[in-house]
């Protein structure tokens, strides 16, 4: 492969991702493509964009789950209340919901006798069952790539899944492992403590951060390696 192509966090934006790719001439008989999760929830279209990765996916992409699958799958697989609320109404499951066809009355709940609502949808399975066969990371001679990122005194191998695509700061302040982690999760313009500042971080501790933000109206970015050149479209 002439090139390895990296991208997080896409959130249901998915005029946005095909922008990106076709920015970048992406080509999957030449680069290979690694796509960090979270690709539902708070966009608009995120039927569509698990749709798209499903097929590149096919075409040979590396395709990691994110914690927002994570949430998915516990929100949709389990009659939970917690997990269900969580998801719908704090970490924007509504809107993946949604882009499946369902309305406010479809995924409206009684607070006082919780019954989760029944869904019923084809394609949402199939995209249930496929989001719950993704990888946590891919670990290279050079290179680990993963969700959030890593705890910094454990090996990988032996990390809670939880850490895998949850931590924050612990790893972003105390990483001093000598492969490069490529992560999303954390918006960049918080590791650049510049809220006007989208642009993949390029941490001092070998650590690259590459979620731009893209749904909350900032970029979506790809890291291409081993060059480090960036592409981004807002």
């Amino acid at each position: 492969m002439k090139r390895t192509l990296v991208i997080s966090d896409i959130h249901g934006e998915l005029q946005k991702f095909e922008q990106l790719l076709k920015k970048m001439e992406y080509n999957h008989e030449e680069d290979q493509l690694i796509l960090l999760g979270d690709y539902v929830d708070r966009g608009p279209n995120a039927k569509e964009v698990l749709e798209k990765v499903i097929k590149l996916k096919e075409n040979g992409a590396r395709v990691l789950k994110g914690n927002h699958e994570d949430l998915m799958i516990k929100a949709l697989t389990t009659d939970v209340e917690r997990a269900w609320n969580h998801w719908v109404m704090l970490c924007g499951g509504d809107a993946t919901l949604y882009s499946y066809g369902f309305s406010e009355e479809n995924i409206a709940v009684n607070e006082e006798d919780f019954k989760k609502p029944v869904l019923q949808s084809d394609i949402l399975q199939k995209h249930l069952e496929f989001i719950q066969s993704l990888e946590l990371y891919i670990e290279t001679p050079e290179y680990i790539f993963v969700h959030a990122g890593v705890e910094p005194t454990t090996p990988i191998s032996e990390t809670d899944p939880h850490l895998l695509i949850w931590i924050r700061d612990v790893f972003h302040k105390g990483y001093t492992g000598e492969k490069t982690v490529i992560f999303g999760h954390t918006e960049t313009n918080s590791l650049h403590n510049d809220t006007e500042n989208n642009n993949v971080y390029f941490g001092s501790n070998r650590i690259i951060g590459i979620d731009g933000g893209a749904v909350y109206g900032g970029q979506l970015n790809c890291l291409e390696l081993p060059s480090q050149k960036v592409f981004s479209v807002k």
